[in-house]
């Protein structure tokens, strides 16, 4: 791809981001350079640098920007039943896994390429967001609508199921979206004991 005349930071900074994600998804982060992005994007290597210090730095932004996406996006009514919260969680998370499956494949998948500093702080943000979701469960469990024996074993395996979508679904496939949540609701209902 070549470069556009006078391209901005406003740009270019995005395709970065965008460039990287693709790549870092559909090839890993140890097997992708700085000079694959580059030319993905359509700049010259040393352009990347105005735009992240350097690899690792790029992936923990990325890992970090799709987690504060998630729990700016989320909300939740406390004053609503549980088992309500709980169907708009699995709506929500189905929604923007199928939505953004290359950010939620990385932020699974990649989390073990980050420094131990970086997978501190995006740790820190996934246990905000599953913390979410078993802030719902122990509801239920104190409304007396939900019967779960352990809620954070119960919270890392709907979570892990849930977000297991973006390996298998597809547009145009065999089920739709609302189908597929329609089936998943049903699955979630019978693992927290309704």
């Amino acid at each position: 791809m070549a470069r556009t005349q006078g391209s901005k930071a406003v740009i270019t900074g995005p395709l970065v981001r965008d460039a990287a994600r693709s790549l870092f998804a559909r090839h890993g982060y140890s097997a992708v350079s700085m000079r694959q992005i580059a030319a993905q994007v359509g700049v010259q290597v040393g352009t990347l640098y105005a735009y992240t210090p350097d690899k690792q730095a790029l992936l923990a932004d990325l890992l970090r920007g799709h987690m504060q996406d998630l729990l700016a996006a989320w909300q939740d009514d406390p004053e609503r039943p549980a088992l309500e919260r709980l169907h708009s969680f699995l709506r929500f998370h189905i929604a923007t896994s199928i939505e953004r499956p290359e950010a939620v494949f990385l932020s699974y998948m990649e989390l073990r390429s980050l420094t131990p500093e970086n997978r501190r702080q995006i740790a820190t943000l996934r246990r905000r967001y599953e913390e979410a979701l078993e802030t719902i469960l122990a509801a239920g469990v104190a409304e007396g609508t939900m019967h779960i024996p352990d809620l954070r074993l119960a919270t890392m395996a709907l979570i892990a199921m849930l977000t297991g979508v973006v390996n298998w679904y597809r547009d145009g496939g065999r089920l739709d979206q609302e189908r597929v949540v329609a089936i998943y609701w049903e699955l979630v209902r019978g693992a927290v004991g309704t």
